[in-house]
């Protein structure tokens, strides 16, 4: 009968959602929306999530993407495998005290195998996993709004019913176009969110699967099995991303309002009231606490290996990360941790200023209680006060249930990151609002249905709904689009955020990694002025003025730098290098020592103490700080370039050789390597090898002067007069002041004039 009527075409929906009005009200009755069958209605969500962010397809690599991906060794063939249960998720050691104690191996393993099969760093097939992530959980979303709006119930051959089709298309389409999304589809990090999410919807509806074998839902019967298989998809989601073990807490209040239908308002009362008739309240009927028992359990395992595996104590955040939890008073903590949830909320509602930080001054503290917008802080509590009081008093069990899950999604998956348990690590991220739109889209699709109830034009209210799609999509793919490149990310960010420091930084680094260091000195100094104690900003400031020659200013930065971080090592580096440009040679060693006493493995710090040794002819700890650089990064190949020349200028010339070889074999294509052994060969009368490197490396690198000027040399000597010629025109070509190319080359038309006249 109704199972019949649901399973036929959908003009006979209609009918099959009258015959259920008379046991529940169906939210569809007075939606004016599109009614289709579930094939069309998921392709269609499909097609729209693809749209808004295909344009990101072949964005480049960015903002956290460097250090979750590129910086990341966990990503690498040499890395094994078994390392990644054991580090977080940017390739720390979980144990390390710097670690962020994010602990997500899945994720990183899908890293892992994106970086295998594209054979290097190229961002397109980690964009493209994203992309189809997204659609697959857009169109997993349908299943789960039919079954939010429309209850569970299933035909007497288990298929379960969507009671709800029209609704549940339109919310499903609301998470699909959101663009509050677009943090976690187009940066490539925010897989961790959507890897999380799959399995959080996988094990929800694995919950609902347990009572397929009761009928019209009524619990008596349930799979043990699907329970543990939701508690198994739940802990996997939680090794995706931390916030995915709230998915069990979310399926007992499932479990409790739609299995049981349990009335927390009666249950609340009897309890108040010492009823012990809590049998009634349908608190121990249907297995209710069996299996709340098996979700609690599970994920007390699960918070129990995860902590034994995390190792020590919770990340130390600093206070730009997150200045609210930092804050002496409780009761400044609690006003502006209660303003960044309407912060959140606002982003949900309307979501048009984004962006890819929100800390470091973005949103400034609110310190009393004459600020404005406390006013924010009370719409979001009186919205929220009265969503529970209809939730929790309404006498329509329809209305209760819905509003009560709608309200769990949206808070239930907030917690972790919303200050309660333990202080996060920022102030707002988008990608962690993913899961809890779910909330959001059920509470909008539930107002809709309301409205279209009360409309007399229920046209031109859905027409509006269209209107909201349509403007999401287009921010969609203009926010989406923002995130092809750090230049647009960063820039589309001033306008936002235009008191945050990071912000400016990151514009600053951008412009200087292109070369254009006026541009970036200007975004680092305001860097600097947002937040005076920006060590990093600094730090990179400091680095170009040393590099403008302005000496004086690069060292008074650096300087407060490490004042106020101590243990900041490239600060430390860097002031080392002024201090030896300005020849403060014994300030410069003792900078170079602290910056390794506090960074143990820094090869680019022992490869600049050892050009401070070099320059007091201080021989054997130059090259044993070369040494050092060369074990702790075979590839340094600056450093096995300077002991070749110091050892070649020293007349050591058999130990330069072996040095250079065994460079060569560790970094085979460095053309200047080559030149340097080519150098040492020729000195050592192995004309032919020498010129066998030589022609290497012009191949290499045809446009060096150098190259061809020491091969006219080398030719010289070998008594090959006219390629020496040649080579030292070439040479003269390319430079036409190269030092000592010009006096050997007129020396070898003298040379070749006298055996011209003595051949005539």
């Amino acid at each position: 009968q109704i199972c019949n009527q649901h399973n036929a075409e959908a003009p006979n929906l209609e009918q099959a959602f009258h015959s259920m009005a008379q046991t529940e009200p169906n939210l569809d009755h007075d939606v004016s929306w599109f009614l289709l069958p579930s094939y069309w209605a998921k392709t269609v969500v499909a097609f729209l999530s693809f749209l808004c962010f295909a344009n990101s397809y072949d964005g480049d690599f960015v903002f956290d993407d460097s250090e979750a991906i590129i910086n990341n060794k966990d990503l690498r063939a040499e890395t094994p495998l078994g390392d990644l249960w054991h580090h977080d998720f940017w390739g720390s050691k979980l144990s390390s005290n710097t670690s962020h104690k994010s602990y997500r191996p899945l994720t990183v393993l899908t890293f892992r195998i994106n970086y295998l099969f594209a054979g290097g760093f190229h961002p397109v097939g980690f964009h493209v996993i994203n992309i189809i992530l997204h659609c697959t959980i857009s169109v997993l979303m349908v299943d789960v709004f039919s079954i939010l709006l429309g209850g569970l119930q299933f035909s007497n051959k288990g298929r379960r019913l969507n009671l709800a089709p029209k609704t549940s298309l339109l919310a499903a389409l609301l998470f699909a176009v959101h663009p509050v999304h677009t943090e976690c589809v187009a940066g490539i990090v925010g897989r961790a969110d959507l890897l999380c999410a799959l399995f959080f919807l996988l094990s929800f509806l694995g919950y609902c699967k347990a009572f397929r074998e009761s009928k019209n839902s009524e619990g008596h019967n349930f799979s043990i099995f699907w329970v543990l298989v939701s508690v198994s998809l739940g802990a996997i989601a939680m090794l995706c991303k931390e916030q995915g073990i709230t998915v069990l807490g979310l399926n007992a209040v499932f479990d409790a309002l739609v299995i049981n239908k349990l009335n927390v308002l009666e249950l609340i009362q009897k309890l108040l009231h010492k009823d012990k008739s809590l049998e009634s309240a349908g608190l121990l009927k249907k297995g209710l606490l069996f299996r709340i028992t098996l979700l609690m359990s599970g994920g007390a395992s699960i918070l129990y290996i995860r902590w034994r595996i995390m190792g020590t104590g919770p990340p130390a955040f600093t206070e730009v990360d997150n200045p609210a939890s930092f804050a002496d008073s409780l009761f400044v903590r609690a006003i502006n941790y209660n303003y960044y949830y309407s912060l959140n909320a606002w982003l949900l509602l309307c979501p048009w200023w984004l962006c890819f930080d929100w800390s470091m001054g973005c949103i400034p503290l609110i310190k009393s209680v004459s600020d404005w917008r406390i006013i924010a802080l009370a719409a979001l509590w009186f919205c929220l006060i009265g969503l529970i009081c209809q939730a929790l008093c309404s006498e329509d069990s329809h209305k209760r249930r819905i509003l009560t899950l709608g309200l769990g999604f949206l808070i239930i998956p907030f917690l972790p990151a919303s200050n309660l348990f333990f202080r996060v690590g920022f102030v707002i991220a988008e990608r962690v609002i993913y899961l809890p739109s779910i909330g959001y889209c059920v509470l909008f699709t539930y107002g809709f249905s309301l409205l279209s109830k009360q409309a007399k034009k229920k046209k031109i209210l859905a027409v509006a709904v269209l209107g909201i799609l349509l403007i999401n999509v287009m921010r969609c793919a203009l926010r989406s689009s923002q995130w092809r490149s750090e230049e647009q990310l960063f820039r589309s960010a001033l306008s936002v955020c235009p008191l945050n420091a990071k912000v400016h930084y990151n514009v600053g680094k951008n412009l200087a990694d292109k070369g254009n260091q006026s541009a970036a000195i200007k975004y680092y100094r305001e860097a600097v002025r947002l937040n005076p104690k920006y060590v990093h900003a600094m730090n990179n400031l400091g680095n170009i003025l040393k590099e403008r020659n302005e000496l004086q200013e690069a060292e008074e930065l650096l300087s407060l730098a490490v004042q106020i971080q101590p243990d900041f090592a490239a600060a430390w580096m860097n002031l080392g290098i002024v201090q030896n440009s300005l020849r403060r040679f014994e300030e410069a060693e003792q900078s170079y020592w602290t910056a390794i006493k506090h960074r143990k493995k820094y090869p680019d710090c022992y490869y600049n103490l050892g050009r401070l040794y070099a320059d007091l002819n201080r021989h054997i700890d130059a090259l044993n700080a070369w040494r050092n650089a060369t074990v702790l990064k075979p590839e340094h190949s600056l450093a096995w370039n300077n002991m070749i020349i110091l050892l070649d200028n020293t007349g050591n010339l058999a130990q330069a050789e072996a040095v250079g070889r065994e460079a060569l074999e560790l970094i085979p294509n460095d053309h200047s390597l080559m030149f340097s052994l080519a150098n040492v060969l020729g000195k050592s009368q192995k004309y032919k090898e020498s010129e066998a490197l030589f022609l290497k490396a012009i191949k290499a690198n045809p446009n060096a002067a150098s190259y061809h000027g020491n091969l006219a040399v080398l030719y010289h000597r070998w008594g090959n007069l006219d390629l020496a010629k040649k080579h030292y025109e070439v040479s003269l070509k390319l430079d036409p002041v190269a030092p000592g190319t010009k006096e050997n080359y007129n020396l070898l038309r003298r040379k070749l004039e006298q055996l011209q006249k003595k051949g005539g």
